[in-house]
């Protein structure tokens, strides 16, 4: 099974035949007071002092005098060899470790595991640790010796939001696997409304090089070219249509989709508002049966796979067929990057139905609603609060019984200022990597803010690629 071939809501293990010489895997992990303090439990050193230096006081962020017991991080290396690689069946016949230097609360460590050598008489396998620090600096090397897996295991990804899986399966970032997983499809034309600042103009020029999409630059020439020699960018070969502003910009790019000459439009420097009239402008023609809604698309170390947050962008104050088309929209999408039933948690400030709170009423009703079938491709609860969507741990000391709960796929906000501060604290607090596209029209809107990094805007790329190719079969 190719990664792109692997969907990306399960784990597979890798037979002892599939392995080979410089395969690797990986998982990454911050160490935490509360780490330092469970995993001396478990050690069973419960004196006081080592649990807590300061009693009653909270462990700082990154505190260099409060070192993690060395076992911790080869904890982190038996993971990686019993989740990752070789993955479940593993058997552990013998493991060798260098501590080469401490680590201390706030430290992230990198752990790789790397095959070096094969034996086919024993299916022992051979596999170089080493363990990093945010400095690059190697903190564990050495080697484990295990006996790997004579038959294919595939496990849905659990719901661990302490560990921050290496979801890559081969490596490198959340970004990287997506490249990974749409290598395959051909490049889409793509209408770039008014890419008329640094950012917006270099994602597009690079998407192109990362052969995503093919784009067309819909602004005042003068003005793109402007940008591009001030920092330092070749516009050669690149279709430009030259329009006198941001508001024609707009306009040309709607009507680009409307003729079909593009499958995606992509927001450049202009307002989501000005885009965003275009699209909906009946002259536009680009309307469906359903409403337009905003995907976050979203992944952080603290949560085992990728994930959704609707609808942070577009809808203001949505109603009950409003929220309706917004998780019809997430689902497909969903389905797109490869999670055949997503678990769909429609959030509330409280798991229980209450007259006072009309968000609760709307998750009751909306959980009816697919009950009834009006909403289906995905597994709905509600109301739930954000703890009870992404922590078994919190949903069990609720009691509630749920598929969904405490391992949503998608979570659905009561509005937009609620979804839009949930995904930015995800972003700027949480270390979420994050791609933004808007579904229900003709084509898909790669919509950025000014603000996004490079990788947001490239993945964002992706995402549009895997839609557009979809559409081409399966027009919404």
């Amino acid at each position: 099974m190719t990664a792109q071939e692997r969907p990306l809501d399960t784990i597979v293990n890798h037979t002892f035949d599939e392995l080979a010489i410089g395969e690797s895997a990986g998982i990454e992990r911050t160490l935490t007071g509360e780490d330092l303090r469970l995993f001396a439990l478990l050690a069973g050193q419960t004196d006081a002092g080592a649990l807590d230096p300061v009693p009653g006081s909270a462990a700082p962020a990154h505190d260099p005098s409060l070192i993690a017991h060395g076992m911790w991080a080869g904890a982190l290396i038996a993971a990686t060899l019993g989740t990752r690689l070789p993955g479940f069946g593993t058997v552990y016949r013998s493991q060798v470790l260098r501590f080469l230097a401490p680590v201390a609360i706030g430290d992230r460590l990198s752990v790789r595991v790397t095959v070096v050598a094969k034996d086919p008489a024993t299916g022992e396998v051979t596999l170089e640790c080493r363990c990093t620090n945010q400095h690059g600096h190697t903190i564990i090397e050495g080697q484990a010796q295990v006996v790997a897996p004579d038959r294919r295991i595939v496990h849905a990804r659990g719901a661990l939001p302490e560990i921050g899986l290496d979801v890559a399966g081969s490596g490198g970032s959340g970004l990287q696997r997506l490249l990974v997983h749409v290598a395959a499809l051909e490049p889409i034309r793509v209408a770039v409304v008014h890419p008329c600042d640094t950012p917006s103009l270099s994602a597009a020029l690079e998407a192109h090089t990362a052969g995503l999409i093919v784009p067309i630059l819909v602004a005042p020439r003068a003005k793109l070219e402007a940008v591009a020699a001030e920092a330092g960018l070749d516009l050669a070969g690149v279709a430009i249509e030259d329009v006198a502003h941001s508001h024609a910009a707009a306009e040309r790019g709607a009507a680009l989709a409307r003729e079909g000459k593009v499958e995606a439009l992509m927001k450049g420097s202009l307002h989501t508002d000005e885009l965003m009239a275009a699209v909906v402008s009946a002259a536009a023609g680009l309307r469906t049966k359903r409403r337009l809604s905003h995907c976050f698309v979203l992944q952080t170390p603290f949560y085992p796979r990728p994930f959704i947050v609707t609808d942070a962008a577009i809808n203001i104050t949505p109603d009950l067929e409003q929220k309706a088309d917004i998780i019809r929209n997430a689902i497909e999408l969903a389905h797109v990057i490869g999670v055949a039933e997503p678990k769909v948690a429609i959030l509330a400030a409280v798991e229980t139905v209450s007259p006072s709170m009309p968000a609760t009423l709307d998750a009751a009703a909306l959980c009816k609603m697919a009950d009834r079938g009006q909403i289906t491709g995905g597994r709905l609860d509600g109301p739930l609060a954000l703890d009870n969507a992404v922590s078994l741990a919190a949903a069990r000391i609720k009691g509630i019984v749920s598929e969904v709960a405490g391992q949503a796929d998608i979570l659905v906000v009561p509005d937009l200022e609620s979804g839009n501060m949930l995904a930015k604290q995800l972003m700027y607090m949480g270390d979420a990597a994050s791609a933004g596209i808007v579904l229900g029209a003709k084509v898909p809107v790669i919509l950025t803010s000014r603000a996004d990094s490079r990788e947001s805007r490239i993945a964002s790329c992706a995402i549009a690629l895997m839609l557009a190719h979809r559409y081409r079969s399966t027009p919404p």
